[in-house]
């Protein structure tokens, strides 16, 4: 432990447990030595700020503060860390922030991943990452031992889309109050929380365009009403309770469609799919039908194409015709079709060009 000058400024140098302390006291070289000697009392009576903390706080508390104090008022996702956080407390509730290891998060990893898919122990550790970072903003510990965990690799390319006759199986078995909402998502592309929250305000029907103010990026965007979808949006009661286009009785807009619709997907025998294959069933009938990758990728709302390009793989078309171009502007200086009449001849080509033609 020592006292020294640095510029015009007098600091002190201590430890705590192993980790080297250094505070910046002022001009004043007496005072620097008062601080210096309260703190010499406060680590031998273990009386010290940050181990004091340390000491106190456990995960459980910390991740209960952060779901009350940042997630609830700041992330329309809160209820993903809730549930996140219901696994992290029972693996490490009762440790405190300090003493939680990059072993014990990899142990977590391990035990997770054998009854849930990677991406869910991944949304799981990015909450148990952004726990850490908000406790070390609010001087609830030093350093976070996730940091330094990596997440699992995850194939985040699954694209599962309803046939045209699938389509009409699920909007048939589909309760009267969840048909306009499923064909919302079918014609918008919406996301489900875009369509739960939408508003009577933000449907245009006269200028056929829906406005998503709530968009899971924070961006406003609009989406155009189709023929088909006026007509529905049209017949949809308004309540003289809420300004939302779908809700109960009472005026609350759904908080989920889960139950309804994973009973009309049993009834129209359709296997492995969510409500947010709606929005993929969207994008993907789109690129189907010859529409370019941009601007599926604004109507849907991506930041960027890397997304949307998960559904370039249904449109060979817009390859082939690219291709087709370079052929026929070879033409111009070419003669391409004798050259390859005089390949015919003088090879095996021949037989092997009129057996798969």
């Amino acid at each position: 432990m020592a006292v020294f000058k640095k510029g015009n400024n007098w600091f002190i140098d201590y430890y705590v447990e192993g980790k080297r302390k250094r505070e910046c006291i002022g001009p004043s070289k007496e005072l620097a030595r008062a601080v210096l000697t309260k703190r010499k009392i406060q680590v031998r009576e273990n009386r010290f700020l940050d181990v004091k903390r340390e000491k106190k706080v456990r995960f459980g508390e910390m991740a209960t503060l952060y779901l009350e104090s940042y997630s609830k008022p700041n992330k329309r996702s809160w209820q993903r860390d809730e549930l996140s956080i219901t696994h992290l407390n029972a693996f490490l509730g009762s440790k405190r922030l300090h003493e939680i290891t990059v072993l014990d998060i990899e142990n977590y990893k391990v035990e997770r991943s054998q009854k849930v898919a990677p991406a869910t122990v991944n949304r799981e550790l990015a909450c148990l990452k952004h726990i850490y970072t908000k406790a070390i903003e609010w001087g609830k510990t030093d350093a976070s031992p996730a940091s330094r965990v990596k997440k699992f690799r995850e194939e985040n390319q699954r694209v599962r889309y309803l046939e045209e006759e699938e389509i009409e199986r699920l909007y048939g078995a589909c309760p009267v109050h969840l048909k306009p909402i499923v064909a919302v998502a079918l014609n918008t592309g919406m996301r489900r929380g875009e369509i739960l929250t939408l508003k009577w305000a933000d449907v245009n029907l006269r200028t056929k365009v829906i406005t998503v103010l709530n968009s899971k990026n924070g961006d406003k965007r609009e989406v155009p009403i189709n023929e088909d979808l006026a007509r529905i949006l049209f017949r949809v009661p308004k309540n003289s309770k809420s300004p939302y286009v779908f809700c109960k009785d009472d005026g609350t807009p759904y908080g989920s469609v889960k139950v309804g619709f994973n009973a009309a997907l049993g009834r129209a025998k359709i296997k492995n799919f969510r409500f947010h294959d709606l929005r993929h069933t969207f994008a993907s009938r789109l690129v189907m039908r010859g529409v370019d990758l941009k601007t599926v990728q604004e109507l849907l709302g991506h930041k960027d194409m890397t997304m949307t390009l998960r559904y370039s793989h249904l449109s060979p078309d817009h390859k082939r015709a690219a291709v087709e171009k370079l052929s026929s502007r070879m033409d111009t200086y070419m003669d391409t079709e004798e050259e390859f009449e005089k390949l015919l001849e003088s090879s095996d080509l021949s037989n092997t060009y009129q057996q798969t033609n």
